[in-house]
């Protein structure tokens, strides 16, 4: 019931001992490649467009449009860890944002307590696609897909295909609206989000015990972690976080409608698999996938000031995802053929 495989292909020490000079850029290019792609694209646009890619104002726009898609992709990270992967953020998020503002302006509900409602419902059905998948033994992919078009078809039916509008309180626009040193808030919620996930990954065993089950979950549940149990929680986690994002989303709008939320849903899933391409090729990592969704936003920031068309981003987006997986099975290939030349002592 696998859906991706994670498995680390970051050169080891010993590997790296007995190459040349030649041999160790190479082996590092898939490592670090996707980050020099970046600065590089970063400088481009900077000599090409003085005036207006390298401004405070141009990085305001882009980490105020990326946030919702950054942390929309560490959600969906977080269960590729386990080897599943989670289409109900993508989904999802058109109703957490609608039940956000609608919660407050229909039912008159508090807007503290509207936001912990769409939270509790988001782990709620991250907990389900949990039981979908780890119970019933459907296909992360699949369960998540119906789970995902059911809370879509919701959020069409409690709209009726309007939209959701009414005043809302200062304190719940501020949720979005902040600017902290003259930046916005939300790029601080990415920030805050990442090092908690980075710190759980690689330094806590809740990190390793995930990475084990997504290389090889038969092998981990005879090492004695319960897989179930974590798989679960992952899925709860990215349940929690998209709906958070939801919130930030309906801040962000002011508005509810259920025609937003699903162009999120592909730049997310790229972002994820970009980031498995670099910092530790073959497996998600939080850094990783903030650069991917970083050469998102520099490429198509970039692309739109020179006089792109409307269709460049869906265009970028798709192909860039092709290009991610391209990178991905040649550092495959890549680690097998070092592997087979290595000689066994």
């Amino acid at each position: 019931m696998q859906s991706i495989e994670s498995t680390a292909l970051e050169p080891t020490k010993a590997e790296m001992k007995g190459l040349s000079g030649g041999q160790k850029i190479a082996r590092l290019l898939p490592v670090y490649g996707l980050v020099i792609l970046t600065v590089a694209l970063i400088l481009l646009f900077s000599i090409l467009l003085p005036n207006t890619f390298p401004t405070m104002l141009n990085l305001r726009s882009i980490i105020s449009d990326k946030a919702i898609i950054a942390l929309l992709s560490l959600a969906a990270m977080i269960p590729m860890a386990a080897g599943r992967i989670d289409l109900t953020i993508g989904y999802g998020i058109v109703l957490w944002h609608v039940l956000a503002i609608s919660l407050q302006t229909m039912f008159g509900l508090p807007w503290p307590v509207a936001v912990l409602i769409v939270l509790a419902l988001g782990a709620f059905t991250g907990l389900l696609n949990g039981l979908l998948v780890e119970v019933a033994k459907i296909d992360s992919f699949i369960a998540t897909l119906g789970t995902g078009t059911v809370l879509y078809a919701l959020a069409l039916w409690h709209t009726g295909g309007r939209q959701v509008v009414g005043m809302l309180p200062q304190g719940f626009y501020a949720l979005n609206g902040t600017m902290v040193f003259g930046l916005p808030i939300t790029g601080f919620y990415v920030l805050v989000v990442a090092l908690l996930m980075w710190i759980a990954l690689e330094y806590l065993p809740i990190g390793r015990y995930l990475y084990a089950i997504g290389a090889n979950p038969k092998a981990a549940a005879l090492n004695g972690i319960p897989v179930r149990k974590f798989v679960m929680g992952a899925f709860v986690t990215s349940g929690f976080l998209a709906a958070l994002t939801g919130v930030l989303l309906a801040s962000k709008l002011r508005i509810g409608q259920a025609s937003v939320g699903l162009e999120y849903l592909l730049p997310a899933l790229v972002g994820a698999f970009l980031g498995s391409t670099t910092i530790k090729p073959g497996r998600v990592n939080v850094w990783g996938t903030i650069i991917g969704v970083a050469i998102l936003a520099v490429g198509i920031s970039g692309i739109q000031q020179f006089g792109g068309s409307f269709f460049v981003e869906p265009l970028f987006n798709g192909v860039t995802l092709l290009i991610a997986i391209g990178i991905a099975g040649y550092a495959q290939r890549k680690r097998g053929a070092v592997k087979k030349a290595t000689p066994r002592k």
